[in-house]
């Protein structure tokens, strides 16, 4: 078995001509998010996968074998449920009230602008249904975003892997509410 842990976030500095050549490896969301898993790549090799714990993989990244090969993952279509808003009965916004409901169920969500795209589940489906949107089953690639605190929380990553994105701040930076006084204009940003 070969044995792959290294993650090339979407390619990032490789020639074309070189992805082109590449293996590639078609693997749905529920082996992409584990940072460990045996998969056969589309030259028949078994790569066992080994990342940093918490590593997900993206559709477009590349992993480098430990013989320098390079294999391209690509987002296997699975079951999804499309979520658009109906024009009959409601607005664009709905989305955003529905992709806020879903986000407080920690439900991973992929976020596109004029639809959602979830996991199946028929509860989550009635109750997005109940809010006038409209859900239907497919078979699509599955890329949920990756949360506020991961590397790569918007879909796509910034450097390394094991790296995170921007500064990480100790919990009370988010929580103590400050006081600029009174003493200068209030028409600056943070």
């Amino acid at each position: 078995m070969l044995t792959a842990n290294k993650l090339m976030p979407q390619g990032g500095g490789l020639a074309p001509v070189l992805l082109k050549r590449a293996a590639t490896l078609e693997l749905d969301w529920d082996v992409r998010q584990k940072s460990r898993f045996d998969a056969t790549d589309s030259q028949g090799r078994q790569i066992g996968v080994f990342l940093p714990r918490g590593t997900a993989v993206r559709g477009g990244d590349v992993l480098v074998a430990e013989d320098g090969s390079l294999i391209k993952v690509t987002a296997a279509a699975q079951p999804v449920l499309v979520i658009t808003h109906c024009s009959e009965h409601g607005t664009p916004f709905d989305l955003m009230r529905a992709a806020y409901h879903l986000g407080n169920r920690h439900v991973p969500i992929e976020l596109q602008p004029d639809h959602l795209k979830i996991e199946p589940d028929h509860v989550l489906a009635g109750m997005l249904r109940s809010m006038h949107l409209i859900v239907r089953e497919a078979e699509a690639a599955f890329e949920p975003e990756g949360g506020a605190y991961g590397a790569g929380a918007h879909g796509h990553s910034h450097g390394s892997a094991a790296a995170p994105i921007g500064p990480v701040l100790h919990p009370d930076a988010y929580a103590a509410p400050h006081d600029h006084g009174h003493d200068h204009p209030h028409d600056h940003s943070h």
